[in-house]
């Protein structure tokens, strides 16, 4: 029997869903308006399928940007495929939504964040048009989501 009630688990599922529905719509609808996306991933969670030449220019994380040239994206229930283009070269990724670190749509100034924290020993989930050029990182534990201000992502 559970100790408690695991918010910080329930939250992180939550969000990805989010995420899925937000893509689902753009998915079968396009981007509306001035809606853009930045998506910082952790480019070495099992489960991202990138070209090597991205895996070892972005050996942490990577920054993808959605806005005007993307092209096949296909939505699961476990992540999102899309064909985006680095420099003139188009490349297909695959990024699970718990390879997922932020999430961004500075248009309308939303935003998520996933934070790293310890896993529990009684946790069964595992963790989770161009280029930017990120910083890399660590690996990816269990994340657990909260808004971020847009501050952080503006020049």
């Amino acid at each position: 029997m559970p100790s408690g009630i695991d918010y910080g688990n329930l939250m992180h599922r939550a969000m990805r869903g989010l995420i899925h529905d937000v893509l689902l719509g753009v998915q079968d609808s396009g981007l509306p308006g001035e809606h853009h996306f930045f998506i910082t991933f952790d480019t070495q969670h099992p489960d991202v399928e990138l070209a090597d030449w991205l895996s070892d220019r972005y050996p942490g994380e990577m920054t993808v940007v959605m806005q005007h040239w993307y092209d096949d994206l296909e939505v699961t229930e476990d992540g999102f495929t899309v064909t985006l283009n680095f420099g003139d070269a188009p490349e297909r990724l695959y990024i699970p939504y718990d390879a997922i670190k932020t999430f961004v749509d500075p248009s309308v100034e939303f935003g998520l964040r996933f934070e790293t924290h310890e896993e529990d020993e009684d946790d069964d989930e595992p963790t989770p048009p161009d280029g930017d050029d990120p910083e890399g990182s660590g690996d990816a534990p269990k994340q657990d989501a909260e808004v971020v201000r847009l501050d952080s992502f503006r020049k």
